[in-house]
């Protein structure tokens, strides 16, 4: 007889538990209606320990409320990172149940709320890349991917974040996972004007784009082809693997690549590069042929030889391979404006060598002689720079560079007219 009362009070306790956990629950609805989401959250807390004994239903709507509080707390600037890191957990485990149960009353709602998180977390990570906390915004968009894996932009964007804050194996484990993925990010990218704000909005999709268009909150829309990012990817797997001086892993790595996409010209771009940074130069002469021979007629491959050549101090094939992407492409601006920073670039020398010298008759004339060699360099450069500002009259660093031209040879006719034309 003892032992019914025994049961009967345990019986009492978890029906009083259970009361207890449903009165929280509803506090916890009725402080988020209030707008209270601090105190929703705290009410939650203390209901938190009360679970173990909750049935699946009562778990998910748990799980459901606390992710709108805290949710809300990080929409509102409150612990915003670490609020938004608690409530994609909440909603995680509340799919998690509910995927158990086979029920599924929140889970729609809680995977519309996991898409404003992944936004969220997409925005946030912006704003911490623009004042140069390049950590807290690879991990933002790290996680912002494994909301959604299916969009793979977001694992590219946190890889190459992590490179810019110099934290290389993180980059690399990133990087190795596009190339499991065989993530090229190749496509089109959809925008629209946004009639609100008069600024450009990109849309994830085209159907999206266009339903914005339809209905009017939209405008303009254009499509923008977007190049492969394999080259890329490649390359700074194989830059911080020849850091690590695993040289032999980071050419295996290209090699495979360059297997699995015989006709991607980045690849081959990537290599041959590679080759040029372990000045085995030979390879590297093999691998810049076979892309032209292929591809003579192609004005970025051209272009892209140019900057290697550039980059690896080889002035007067950088200056061929620019030359040619213009006879090419007659308005190749970028082939312009790197022709002309290319000439530019010997007037350092020039420059540092007239520092240097004094005032005996000596030094004057050679004074003299350097700076004719220095205004033959701005003469040269003056075409390049002009057909640049005719291609484009918005862009002031080309216009401000020739204007320096102009200014240092003295060209005050022509400086005044570039003056006006600028205003």
């Amino acid at each position: 007889m003892k032992s019914k009362y025994v049961l009967l009070a345990s019986a009492l306790l978890i029906s009083v538990a259970t009361f207890a956990q449903k009165d929280q629950i509803k506090a916890a609805e009725k402080a988020i209606k209030a707008g209270k989401s601090q105190e929703a959250a705290t009410i939650l807390m203390e209901a938190e320990s009360l679970m173990s004994t909750a049935s699946e239903t009562e778990k998910a709507q748990f799980f459901f409320v606390k992710g709108n509080a805290l949710l809300d707390l990080a929409n509102k600037k409150v612990s915003a990172d670490k609020n938004l890191e608690l409530a994609t957990a909440a909603y995680q485990n509340l799919i998690e149940v509910e995927k158990a149960t086979g029920k599924s009353k929140y889970t729609s709602q809680a995977q519309t709320s996991l898409k404003d998180i992944k936004f969220n977390l997409i925005n946030s990570a912006i704003a911490d890349s623009k004042v140069d906390k390049h950590a807290e915004s690879a991990k933002k968009l790290y996680d912002a991917y494994l909301l959604d894996k299916k969009d793979t932009i977001n694992l590219y964007y946190a890889a190459s974040t992590y490179v810019n804050a110099k934290e290389y194996s993180k980059a690399l484990e990133m990087y190795e996972n596009l190339k499991k993925l065989n993530y090229s990010g190749k496509g089109k990218s959809y925008f629209a004007i946004n009639k609100l704000t008069s600024g450009e909005d990109f849309f994830d999709n085209v159907k999206e784009r266009d339903l914005s268009v339809k209905i009017g909150t939209h405008e303009k829309p254009r499509n923008e082809d977007v190049a492969s990012k394999r080259g890329e990817i490649y390359k700074n797997m194989a830059l911080i693997l020849v850091e690590n001086g695993k040289t032999e892993e980071a050419k295996k790595a290209i090699s495979e690549a360059r297997m699995a996409n015989p006709d991607d010209n980045s690849l081959v771009l990537t290599e041959a590069n590679l080759y040029l940074e372990t000045k085995d130069f030979e390879t590297y002469k093999k691998l810049i042929g076979e892309v032209l021979a292929k591809n003579p007629n192609d004005a970025d491959l051209t272009f892209n030889l140019g900057v290697i050549s550039g980059t690896a101090g080889n002035m007067a094939e950088a200056e061929k391979y620019y030359s040619r992407a213009i006879e090419i492409k007659p308005d190749y601006i970028n082939a312009y404006i790197n022709l002309a920073a290319l000439k530019l670039d010997g007037e350092k020398v020039i420059i540092d060598e007239m520092n240097k010298l004094g005032t005996s008759t000596k030094d004057m004339k050679r004074y003299d002689e350097l700076k004719i060699k220095r205004d033959n360099i701005f003469k040269s450069v003056i075409p390049s720079l002009k057909k640049a500002y005719e291609l484009d009259t918005a862009n002031v660093d080309v216009a401000k560079t020739l204007l320096n031209v102009y200014s240092a040879l003295e060209m005050t006719a022509e400086s005044k007219a570039l003056k006006a034309k600028m205003q």
